[in-house]
């Protein structure tokens, strides 16, 4: 307190209580005087320099007024997933997003991950139950300056990594972004597409169910991301757009022998992850998403882009695919609904197809799905909550076959439905532990019991 007074007093005030002590009797000489006035002035001097210091300090520790652009998958837009916003509707209302951390407010470093944690037993076959630690996630970020940010995330899938295990290690995003207006940014790099609900939003507390959903699974690839530029705009109006332009898929990955995964996921077979891509043809997105209404949000997207990659050696080089989904959600107090449908088409693989007669596993010409979601926040407390849902999906990962002889073509199998029922139990809006289970209508052999815990930071 005395340091703070002496520094709001001129130095002429001090002086003049200085020769107000003195009596006569202690009088000194102007020499004395002097050098005392001036030996007060330096370490007024000195008091001043440190709390200048201390202030600056304070201010650097203190976060900025918008906190950090790392959120969820913003950290992972999180991050939990990337450094972009996430959008408000594209999470439950009750889910929080990270907070920033006291040395990325220092440092322009941040940390973010999630992991995921599950077990299944087939209903009827305890012998086939499973459990895995499914997913482990760490994501760092960095901002350069107000403007200029990077963001990583490192993925290991299935906890072990090796030539005779079934884990997976890899690069989920790997960027560099860049605003180039306030309401305008770019990246370029590794990055996740901005499709349906999932794909850049996928930590386990943000989704409903133990599993991520079929349709924003064998539709539309899980965790689809691809090297290239994007872009990212919004309006005060609530309109969010995206485009950009990126590799595309490698259709000599289609395996002839490899039933079981080209019939879960199509895209999945083939997209290249950002691994020795081959480029000769590249794709390009759209999207748009409306959340100028509070709860609601709308939206779309489109992409175009090269499978065959002009490759000589396979029979249709300039084979594409076109994939369309449109999604909607509302969120009003405790109710969480919503709906996505998705449709996919492989062009020009007819020669593909042909090349082959009898093929097994012919590329599909017309993929498609759709799913509607019901949630409701049954009871909270504090950080706890209880979450009971329902799902419907249906869904066929292969519609048709251009190319095949009459009579060679594999049969049609009758679309996918599934019922999925269960509830997540928030420990925390970051900690959940997840029970449910899936009935399918046409498939009872894969009906099944799941339990799962999932966490982001």
């Amino acid at each position: 307190m005395l340091s703070l007074t002496l520094q709001r007093l001129p130095l002429c005030a001090v002086a003049a209580a200085a020769l107000a002590l003195c009596s006569p009797a202690q009088a000194q000489t102007s020499n004395e005087l002097l050098q005392e006035l001036r030996s007060m002035q330096s370490e007024l001097r000195a008091v001043r320099s440190e709390l200048e210091a201390l202030k600056r300090q304070q201010t650097a520790a203190a976060p900025p007024a918008g906190g950090s652009t790392v959120a969820t998958q913003t950290a992972p837009q999180t991050p939990g997933t990337s450094t972009e916003q996430v959008p408000p509707s594209s999470v439950p209302t009750w889910v929080a997003a990270p907070s920033m951390a006291a040395s990325e407010a220092l440092s322009g470093v941040s940390l973010f991950g999630y992991g995921e944690l599950n077990m299944s037993r087939p209903r009827g076959n305890t012998a086939g139950a499973v459990a895995t630690a499914r997913r482990g996630v760490l994501g760092f970020a960095y901002r350069f300056n107000d403007r200029t940010r990077m963001a990583a995330e490192l993925e290991i899938e299935n906890a072990v990594v090796s030539a005779s295990d079934q884990g997976e290690v890899a690069f989920e995003q790997l960027y560099i972004e860049h605003d180039i207006h306030e309401r305008v940014s770019a990246k370029v790099g590794l990055f996740l597409l901005p499709v349906g609900y999932m794909n850049e939003t996928h930590e386990p507390t943000r989704y409903f169910g133990v599993h991520r959903n079929l349709v924003e699974t064998a539709i539309i690839p899980s965790t689809w991301r691809e090297l290239g530029v994007g872009l990212r705009g919004t309006r005060e109006s609530g309109l969010r757009w995206d485009a950009g332009v990126v590799t595309g898929f490698d259709l000599t990955k289609w395996s002839s022998a490899g039933i079981s995964q080209t019939q879960a996921s199509p895209l999945g077979a083939i997209h290249q992850e950002g691994q020795q891509a081959k480029a000769a043809t590249l794709a390009t997105y759209g999207a748009l998403n409306f959340d100028g209404l509070p709860g609601i949000n709308i939206g779309g997207s489109l992409y175009n882009g090269g499978a065959g990659q002009k490759q000589p050696d396979i029979a249709s080089p300039s084979a594409s695919v076109t994939l369309a989904e449109l999604h909607a959600r509302w969120q009003s107090g405790p109710w969480d609904l919503s709906a996505l449908s998705a449709q996919g088409r492989f062009h020009d693989v007819s020669a593909f197809n042909a090349t082959a007669p009898g093929i097994a596993n012919p590329v599909p010409s017309l993929f498609r799905g759709w799913y509607g979601q019901a949630a409701y926040r049954l009871w909270h407390q504090g950080d706890y909550s209880l979450v009971p849902f329902v799902r419907y999906e249906q869904l066929n990962t292969a519609l048709g076959y251009a190319g095949v002889p009459m009579g060679l073509a594999p049969s049609i199998a009758p679309d996918t439905r599934v019922w999925t029922v269960g509830a997540s139990y928030y420990l925390h809006p970051q900690v959940v532990l997840k029970i449910d289970s899936q009935r399918y209508l046409n498939q009872s052999a894969l009906d099944q019991l799941n339990l799962g815990v999932g966490f982001h930071f």
